[in-house]
């Protein structure tokens, strides 16, 4: 698992790097994106791994989202990797459609073939990625929070419910709330976990807050105008669970805007603040 660093730029007195390795748990060469504060010069420094949507890559939020100034001025490092599997021999949706395939990991163990050679991003942001963090870098994994947008909201909800006494805090921005309820999901998961929908649960958000037993500190923000909200991400089903089970959510409708980086870097300060205050950044 050598690193080989691809580019490093000065960014608000910290660090913004890139680096690829060779990921076992995908069996392919894997990119991520790391921000490191000034002060992981002289000390260990918290983490926030970051997620990011569908089509995405390790390099939107870095070059969108802004948080870089959050995250220098609260002395917290951010991990963003990519969203999926690459590479030659890596499957892909035949018709390359993007909810599928390259750009399209949904954070989860796929269990069908072809699938199931390289689609493990569960494994990977659970335990690889962050154990290759450890070891070369100034990061202190036992502070570490979680946060992501749309399919990345999706897998940071359901890796912190998933994983109780890892993370300090999750956020997420336009979160795919329920993917057994929206056709992103049902496509993604059919494919990747086969037909028994019984499977798909250890997946859902909604599903996964109502057998919870931690209480762990959650922020979402959800724009208005989001031309996905009423299909795809239904933030509704979450809010409702989380009144039958008891689970607080610090949950924020944003009149007027969408599904873009235009609305996360309007809000981007608020959850590195949110996630600074569970680290002790």
């Amino acid at each position: 698992m050598s690193l080989q660093k691809i580019s490093a730029y000065r960014c608000f007195s910290g660090e913004q790097l890139q680096f690829s390795h060779t990921s076992e748990s995908l069996r392919c060469a894997m990119r991520f994106s790391l921000f490191l504060p000034s002060i992981a010069r002289r000390q260990r420094v918290p983490v926030l791994y970051w997620l990011s949507g569908l089509t995405c890559t390790d390099e939107n939020f870095v070059q969108k989202a802004g948080a870089q100034q959050y995250a220098e001025k609260y002395g917290i490092a951010i991990v963003a990797p990519d969203t999926s599997p690459r590479g030659e021999g890596v499957a892909d949706d035949p018709v390359g459609a993007h909810d599928l395939g390259l750009g399209a990991g949904f954070y989860l163990n796929a269990t069908q073939a072809p699938w199931n050679r390289h689609y493990h991003m569960y494994d990977y942001i659970v335990d690889e990625l962050p154990a290759l963090i450890g070891d070369n870098f100034a990061v202190d994994g036992a502070r570490q929070s979680i946060s992501g947008h749309s399919m990345g909201g999706h897998g940071a909800l359901t890796i912190a419910l998933k994983n109780p006494g890892r993370y300090l805090s999750v956020s997420a921005f336009s979160p795919i709330c329920s993917p057994l309820r929206c056709p992103w999901g049902e496509k993604a998961f059919g494919a990747y976990l086969g037909s028994e929908r019984k499977d798909w649960e250890k997946y859902d958000a909604v599903e996964l807050l109502v057998k919870s037993k931690e209480r762990l500190p959650m922020l979402i923000d959800q724009g208005t105008e989001d031309q996905f909200l009423s299909a795809q991400l239904k933030p509704e089903l979450l809010l409702d669970a989380s009144r039958k089970c008891g689970y607080p959510i610090d949950f924020h409708y944003r009149a007027g805007y969408d599904h873009s980086y235009f609305f996360i870097s309007s809000f981007i300060g608020e959850h590195l603040a949110f996630h600074a205050g569970a680290l002790g950044g």
